[in-house]
């Protein structure tokens, strides 16, 4: 007897070449999804239809742009595979040009894309390799406006995997908010839909007692609290999203990222991220991600993505 179609949950893995694919399909195979690495866009729905019949429940695609001639299926194949009742989530792995280029550059792994030869210069080679990043951008453009973004440029591995396990879990038809502290010092991170700059903010780091301590500990929360602009910047943030949360759900978006940063990403866009959670917590599905407190800073090492 064959699987109904409702109990299968299918997840399309894209994104840029170096940005962690293979480091997000491991994650999911060790939740028990079956995975498959570099499928052809043309056996999307032969593989989905062939897993239906060996009643498998958790499947794992990966593709990039190697099969750049059929990506363009891949919408109407989305849909169709969605009209059939199948739950379908699309992850798209992003990282900066310069993460990229580093990652090849130190690795000397080839770019997929790239048509450099090895007589060419070091300058060449890295402007060749540039070029075969940005038209890779362009080709994957559809895609990644269609799928949620998670931006790897400055994320360990083992912080990829808890994202993608996190995300995952909460599989189903409403809309997912995912709230994200961060560090302006560190840069914005690329997969945010909305980015709220709270540096203006009373800041504890100024306080002796608390500088050690972060949004989440109770005497931050506490000094935070007390301060007027911070209760009315919650406020107005929450005021934004409600107002505007019904009708991106209205337009069938799965996940919607809200960045709030500080100067280090330690505590008032934490605390803030740990308020908003709660209060959005009550009627819709909520993730919280602390950028800089998930796992301490570390440059990334070519070899893990």
């Amino acid at each position: 007897m064959h699987i109904e179609a409702a109990n299968l949950q299918v997840v399309l893995i894209t994104g840029m070449s170096g940005s962690g694919k293979s480091v997000a399909l491991h994650a999911l195979e060790d939740t028990g999804f079956f995975c498959v690495d570099n499928l052809p866009p043309e056996l999307l729905l032969p593989f989905v239809t062939l897993e239906r019949q060996n009643n498998a429940s958790r499947v794992a695609i990966a593709m990039d742009a190697r099969n750049a001639s059929a990506l363009p299926l891949l919408p109407s194949q989305l849909m169709l595979l969605k009209e059939q009742g199948i739950t379908v989530q699309s992850l798209f792995l992003d990282a900066t040009t310069e993460t990229l280029v580093r990652r090849y550059s130190e690795t000397r792994r080839r770019h997929p894309l790239s048509q450099s030869e090895s007589k060419q210069s070091a300058v060449e080679q890295r402007r060749a390799l540039v070029d075969a990043i940005e038209l890779e951008r362009e080709l994957l453009s559809t895609l990644r406006e269609q799928a949620h973004v998670i931006d790897t440029s400055i994320i360990r591995p083992s912080q990829l995997q808890a994202y993608v396990k996190s995300l995952i879990s909460v599989a189903g038809e409403q809309l997912t908010l995912v709230f994200e502290s961060f560090a302006f010092k560190r840069g914005v991170p690329s997969d945010a839909d909305y980015v709220f700059d709270v540096r203006m903010l009373p800041n504890p780091h100024y306080e002796p007692e608390l500088r050690h301590l972060t949004g989440q500990d109770a005497a931050v929360a506490s000094f935070l609290q007390q301060q007027a602009d911070v209760t009315q910047m919650i406020d107005h943030i929450h005021t934004f999203l409600t107002h505007w949360i019904e009708a991106l759900a209205r337009d069938h978006r799965s996940y919607v990222t809200v960045a709030i940063g500080c100067t280090g990403g330690q505590h008032r866009s934490v605390y803030l991220v740990e308020q908003l959670a709660q209060l959005f917590g009550e009627k819709w599905i909520t993730l919280k991600r602390h950028r800089e407190l998930d796992v301490q800073p570390a440059r990334v090492g070519p070899a893990t993505f």
